[in-house]
């Protein structure tokens, strides 16, 4: 993609201050600043060429090529955390570390409003990187010694995704990857909060299984939201650069910058 080393491209994209190779700022410039608020709000899906995000038996490792995967692990590199729904985290049991490239591993957050999560989980490792676990006010949680419990308000059965990214905001988290699964990132994207999706769709049809983003349906085809975007190659992956800034709710500003 570029001659420029990611190690590099990392450090430069955190500073804000020097222009970022074109290459790379192509796919990840528009993930530098907000352009509602303060904040940048990322979700990421990856699936096949029909839609489904795992087969019907629920296997999904690994749909997407080493590219898609690749860009995956830059994404988590850029971003002050990661998050993912308690369903992904526990079918999955994902590490959501940064290992297929250089830089600065994310804090990992588990959104888990009954407390289902097990303290064996991977994500919960000590590894010096920041764990969260938000949950419902109420619930009795016990998850490792040093992972942070945020308890927040459900409102029926479900947290707000704007009350999650208000709560991390307030924890100094600026850049939020909502990486899964569908149901997580389809709350995200129905609710407001994102700036943009980047969805890697690989060339593969699985013919049935788990479906990709579930939004409320419309009537007609002409009621569609439509959104403006990039198309990248990436490996044997293809990756569509969502840009929904323009349905994003305001979310207000970091307590500090990360």
């Amino acid at each position: 993609m570029s001659s420029d080393r990611w190690e590099d491209f990392s450090d430069l994209f955190r500073e804000g201050r020097q222009p970022l190779p074109r290459a790379w700022a192509d796919v990840f410039g528009p993930l530098r600043k907000g352009t509602v608020d303060d904040l940048v709000i990322v979700g990421q899906i990856g699936q096949s060429l029909d839609g489904r995000i795992a087969t019907e038996s629920g296997h999904s490792k690994y749909i997407n090529g080493p590219g898609g995967l690749v860009h995956l692990h830059r994404l988590r590199a850029l971003m002050d955390a990661v998050v993912v729904g308690v369903g992904t985290a526990i079918a999955d049991d994902p590490q959501l570390t940064v290992r297929r490239v250089a830089g600065p591993q994310p804090a990992r957050v588990v959104v888990d409003p009954k407390g289902r999560l097990g303290g064996s989980a991977r994500m919960f490792a000590d590894n010096g990187v920041r764990r969260l676990l938000i949950t419902a006010q109420g619930t009795c949680c016990a998850p490792p010694s040093g992972v942070e419990i945020v308890a927040l308000p459900v409102v029926d059965g479900q947290i707000a995704p704007s009350a999650i990214l208000a709560a991390l905001a307030g924890c100094g988290m600026r850049r939020v990857l909502i990486e899964g699964g569908a149901n997580t990132v389809s709350r995200f994207l129905a609710a407001g909060c994102l700036d943009r999706l980047h969805v890697m769709v690989a060339p593969i049809v699985l013919g049935a299984g788990g479906p990709g983003l579930i939004v409320p349906p419309v009537e007609r085809a002409d009621q569609a939201q439509r959104m403006p975007f990039r198309v990248h190659q990436i490996g044997d992956d293809v990756l569509f650069d969502c840009d929904l800034s323009a349905q994003r709710v305001p979310l207000g500003v970091a307590k500090k910058s990360t």
